[in-house]
């Protein structure tokens, strides 16, 4: 291949493609470059020349008409299953938005399938047209066996084999135990030693800038997790890549705002900073891919040159595949993007070939995602309940105080307040009171007696009926919110019915769904389809009163976050990890 590029570049040979008029978006000077074409041969870039170099006949040549052509944008944070979709159809959104690589870590459905789950997504990314890449997941589960139930348990040799089997796994993924790394935790260094020991980057998750210095020195080089411009400062001088989460502006996890402060307020470099997605629902993808979160980093200051650089280039060059993706030099893959000049995604090119043009997925494209991977049939089997669950605590008889998990936006943390509930005749009277609701998180994956485990929700805003989801991070139990136990089984049925998915209940009747029968975390529908749903579900969840959306609803049992969180096992205090009571004496 080299020979052919070469003999191209030296216009020896005919290119496959000529893009001309156009100006180039450099990111390796930062600059943009006017009166370009670049020359494509086999699938990668073969040289880009000055305007009108080209003087041969038998390329296909394609007008740029003045635009901008920048490199594919390179994510290297983003869960997958966030999506609800699968990775072949998670390839349609991307590459409407200019993204044509992913680092994604599966490890949703690892807790859900161990790593037949985690090999089945594998599968279903080397059917995607897309460079999907593993960073393998870390923590699973997420915490000890007495503190949840999880569905797998990815031990540090099956991590090690995962690495040794997959090309595809680069990095290890995000160590979300970091109290248990900074602890010195015997298993969690062993898994970080499965990556180190082959030379594979590992990648973070740390809340407290106390942990900063103990996670480095334990080998973590990247995180996703930076919530402020000094925690950000903290772990740019401890030597940890930052990738810049956008999230919706409507939801928990937009930080990138904050934390890029470090450069523009604290007069840092941008060289080892990228930017990331990390989870979008279908709707949220197709809205808010990668470009609007580089349009969001010049928004906060940055140029568009350096933007579309922190998108592109600086996460292939923290994986250490700068020489395959991320910019335009020779020799590179030909994902391209054709931008407008407030950095709009018109048209993209994957291998060279036109995937989307004018904003629309191609004849080429649409072929591609009409035939996807077929995950394995256990996949859809993987919500197993026991009969006869009691989904509401006992009404106390006494006067009590109760562990109540409060709800606050715009942090994911969520408070630990302790209410007092003097005697009652029924629970409706401690909900208005005290702005209470049921939360219960039963387990799903057949792997107890029937686990339930009770616990009430402080300023959710759920008035009526119930909603639930069986992505419940990281576990993904199922997790159920209400005002009563009849709509809550109701919507634990609906779940049950179709393998998976997230409701809302209204009067004993589920008034929107989306089902998610792949290990409970996925649809097999195209994106589109699902993003309908998830926007029907918005409506519906908004009408319920919640005052967090159901992205936040589904880390209420994550429990490696602050201060307080609910498992199949009961309540869970953090950074403490020891199950709280949810009622104690008055």
């Amino acid at each position: 291949m080299t020979r052919t590029l070469a003999d191209v570049a030296s216009a020896r040979r005919e290119p496959d493609l000529v893009i001309n008029g156009a100006r180039v978006l450099s990111t390796y000077s930062e600059r943009v470059l006017p009166g370009k074409e670049i020359w494509v041969a086999g699938g990668r870039i073969a040289a880009v020349k000055p305007a009108g170099s080209y003087r041969g006949s038998g390329a296909k040549l394609y007008d740029a008409r003045g635009g901008i052509i920048a490199p594919g944008l390179v994510d290297p944070h983003i869960h997958i299953e966030s999506s609800m979709v699968t990775a072949c159809a998670y390839a349609e959104a991307a590459l409407l938005n200019g993204t044509t690589t992913i680092f994604c870590d599966s490890h949703e459905i690892g807790n859900v399938m161990d790593v037949a789950g985690v090999e089945a997504m594998l599968e279903d990314a080397r059917h995607a047209p897309l460079s999907i890449f593993l960073t393998v997941p870390s923590t699973v589960p997420a915490t000890s066996p007495q503190l949840e139930t999880a569905g797998g348990d990815l031990t540090p040799q099956k991590i090690a084999d995962l690495f040794d089997k997959w090309p595809e796994a680069l990095a290890l993924g995000e160590k979300m135990d970091f109290v248990q790394v900074a602890m010195g935790d015997e298993r969690s260094h062993a898994i970080l030693a499965a990556a180190l020991e082959r030379g594979r980057p590992v990648s973070g998750h740390v809340y407290g800038r106390e942990f900063v210095a103990a996670y480095a020195a334990s080998g973590v080089t990247d995180t996703h997790e930076a919530i402020d411009r000094e925690i950000a400062d903290d772990l740019l001088e401890a030597g940890i890549w930052l990738f810049l989460r956008g999230g919706p502006p409507t939801t928990p996890w937009h930080s990138l705002p904050h934390a890029i402060k470090t450069i523009t307020e604290l007069g840092a470099s941008h060289k080892r900073i990228a930017v990331c997605t990390d989870d979008r629902d279908a709707e949220d993808l197709l809205l808010f891919g990668l470009d609007w979160v580089t349009r969001e980093a010049v928004k906060a200051g940055m140029t568009p040159e350096q933007a579309w650089a922190m998108g592109s280039l600086h996460g292939a060059t923290r994986f250490g595949m700068e020489s395959e993706i991320g910019g335009l030099g020779g020799g590179r893959r030909a994902d391209l993007v054709l931008l407008t000049d407030d950095l709009k995604p018109v048209s993209t090119w994957y291998g060279g070939e036109l995937v989307v043009e004018d904003r629309k997925i191609t004849p080429v494209l649409d072929a591609a995602l009409s035939n996807p991977y077929r995950y394995p049939e256990a996949a859809y089997h993987t919500v197993k309940l026991p009969k006869a669950l009691k989904l509401t605590p006992e009404l106390p008889t006494g006067a009590v105080i109760a562990h109540t998990i409060k709800t606050e936006l715009p942090g994911i943390t969520l408070g630990h307040v302790t209410v007092e509930l003097e005697p009652a005749n029924d629970w409706q009277t401690h909900f208005d009171r005290h702005g209470l609701c049921f939360v219960t998180v039963v387990e799903r994956h057949g792997k107890s007696s029937g686990n339930v485990a009770h616990g009430l929700l402080n300023s959710f805003g759920l008035k009526k009926g119930a909603v639930a989801s069986s992505v419940g991070h990281d576990s993904h139990n199922i997790i159920i919110a209400g005002t009563n136990e009849a709509d809550m089984k109701v919507a634990l049925d609906a779940i049950e019915a179709v393998q998976g998915g997230v409701c809302v209940v209204m009067d004993g009747k589920v008034t929107a769904m989306v089902p998610l029968p792949i290990a409970g975390l996925l649809s097999d529908k195209r994106v589109h389809e699902v993003a309908e749903e998830v926007k029907a579900l918005k409506v519906e969840w908004e009408k319920a009163g919640c005052t967090i959306a159901y992205m936040g609803f589904n880390l209420i049992p994550l429990s490696v976050i602050p201060e307080i969180r609910i498992t199949d096992k009961g309540l869970v205090l953090v950074p403490e990890m020891v199950i709280e009571p949810l009622f104690e004496p008055a």
